[in-house]
């Protein structure tokens, strides 16, 4: 078949490239719900507020998103600051390192509670020992 304009071809146009904003959301491996990064009361928010799981993102520093490993963390309790500040200790289910994480003012309160009770629900552990502390 034959070309329409045998002596001139055209320039290839440009295609018009969109670039994607930063992420303003995620989704949680744990319970695939869509995360959105703000959260109150903190900057760096790395966890879902609905089962608490969260990723191995981060580093040495929060935000600073260098961790090679990419695992899942698991929520594995939770700790208290002196004035007052609850922390989540993950643990990376990939390589095994612990890392703590400040709660956001909208993390799932009841799911706090139960991490905060384990230990009371363990019975090799026992209650009156640790409700002496």
């Amino acid at each position: 078949m034959p070309r329409r304009k045998p002596g001139g071809r055209r320039p290839q146009q440009r295609k018009k490239i969109h670039h994607a904003e930063p992420a303003d959301a995620f989704r949680c491996v744990g319970c695939r719900l869509d995360v959105p990064m703000r959260a109150p009361g903190t900057a760096h928010r790395n966890h879902c507020p609905n089962c608490l799981t969260s990723l191995h993102v981060d580093h040495r520093v929060p935000g600073d998103r260098r961790a090679g490993c990419r695992g899942r963390m698991a929520a594995l309790s939770v700790s208290v600051r002196g004035d007052g500040e609850w922390l989540i200790i993950h643990s990376c289910q990939s390589c095994g390192e612990l890392s703590a994480n400040r709660i956001a003012g909208d993390d799932n309160a009841l799911a706090l509670l139960r991490i905060a009770m384990r230990p009371l629900s363990d019975a090799r552990l026992p209650v009156n020992a640790l409700l002496a502390l």
